[in-house]
């Protein structure tokens, strides 16, 4: 499929088409495909947000930081997590400064309540004031009013909108179709140029219909094996052309596992250049073993990935006897029999033991003999008498 217009127009971002957007992300190091170029292009024209979905690790946040790059736009950025509020992510008024303010002009504000009558008075006089402190002066612009107030185009990336509450997720809505913010003490900000807005979600839960109507949705997974060989090439890891084949292979076998967190492009890019520090000539799966905790995040991960990488590597490789240890001296995925303290028997898609419940079982009272000690004799137990704490702790009483 070819999107590029009949007519091309250059839009404000500097466009031409389709092709010029793969074209300038490229010269700053993001490979894009036509889908995304093609998304990105009519972000511009038609002035929408862009929500991309996806796993973790496929290039959707550094998307927003290489359209800043291209356009030569300030990046804004909105982190969302949950339980968050509109003052971390709209704006919030800076009571420190008022009050700083307030004390500063203490004489001022006692002349000017000096004449009222009784209490009920001066407040009503102080009330006719309020204009005064909750004013732009006081305002304190948080990511989202920022966007829209800004003097120059910016980008907008609002990261993660999946872990914020559906709350901010609904403080979201009237930016997103209108460019605009409603400050209620004073009134509602329109963008002075419309933001280049970027949403990413790793789909931790489903958002909500009408966010997805105001955007530009597209899912965005993980490249075909040559994108992902470019994108390797195209960030100079050092290793050769052959072995950043193989790698891609591998690290496309481990996602097809059951794994937790399944490597991510930006993972395979450091795995190269681990890979080319070392100075591998070859990829085994003695050396992959090594160094598989630069894409494999947790334990069971690393037990599953080890068993797979010598299939991976050559399928029709003898497993061998031993593969480089990891983490406390044995290797696992492999039959051995020992007997140091812990089991190794878990069930093929289990999660493994309760970690908490194999520290209750070990945490008994007298299971460290003298000896752990180093005390040789600890003595008879010597009983504490009440009020034992209160004078022991009564002396670091503060000096004031």
């Amino acid at each position: 499929m070819s999107a590029r217009p009949l007519d091309a127009v250059r839009d404000p971002a500097g466009f031409a088409d389709v092709a010029d957007v793969i074209d300038q992300f490229a010269e700053h190091g993001y490979l894009a495909d036509e889908r995304l170029a093609t998304t990105v292009f009519l972000q511009a024209h038609l002035e929408k947000p862009i929500l991309l979905e996806g796993p973790a690790g496929v290039g959707k946040t550094q998307l927003a930081k290489s359209l800043a790059e291209v356009t030569g736009r300030r990046l804004l950025r909105l982190q969302c997590y949950e339980g968050q509020d509109e003052t971390t992510a709209l704006y919030e008024w800076d009571y420190g400064k008022q009050l700083l303010y307030t004390q500063l002009m203490r004489e001022k504000v006692g002349a000017l309540v000096a004449d009222s009558p009784d209490l009920a008075g001066a407040v009503d006089t102080l009330a006719g004031e309020e204009s005064v402190f909750f004013s732009e002066r006081f305002l304190a612009a948080r990511p989202l009013l920022e966007a829209i107030r800004s003097e120059e185009p910016v980008v907008l990336l609002v990261d993660e909108v999946d872990r914020a509450d559906e709350a901010l997720e609904a403080v979201l809505l009237e930016l997103l179709a209108e460019y605009q913010v409603s400050v209620p003490e004073l009134g509602t900000f329109r963008a002075r140029h419309t933001p280049y807005v970027i949403l990413t979600s790793n789909n931790t839960r489903d958002l909500s219909a009408a966010l997805k109507r105001r955007c530009l949705h597209l899912f965005l997974d993980y490249p075909d094996a040559e994108r992902e060989l470019d994108i390797i090439r195209s960030k100079r890891t050092g290793l050769s052309d052959e072995l950043a084949r193989q790698l891609v292979g591998v690290v496309r076998g481990l996602r097809e596992l059951d794994l937790r967190k399944a490597p991510s492009i930006s993972e395979t890019v450091d795995w190269a250049r681990t890979l080319s520090v070392l100075g591998a000539e070859e990829l085994t799966a003695q050396t992959l073993a090594a160094t598989a905790n630069v894409v494999v995040k947790y334990e069971r991960d690393l037990r599953r990935a080890l068993d797979a990488l010598p299939r991976l590597v050559d399928p029709n490789a003898v497993v061998p006897d031993h593969l480089p240890e990891h983490g406390h001296g044995h290797g696992h995925g492999h039959d051995h029999a020992h007997d140091h303290g812990h089991d190794h028997e878990i069930p093929s898609g289990s999660e493994g033991p309760d970690g908490a419940e194999v520290r209750r079982a070990k945490d008994q009272p007298g299971r460290h003999d003298e000896a752990y000690y180093g005390t040789g004799s600890m003595g008879p137990a010597r009983s504490v008498p009440a009020g034992q704490g209160a004078r022991s702790f009564g002396s670091r009483r503060r000096p004031f």
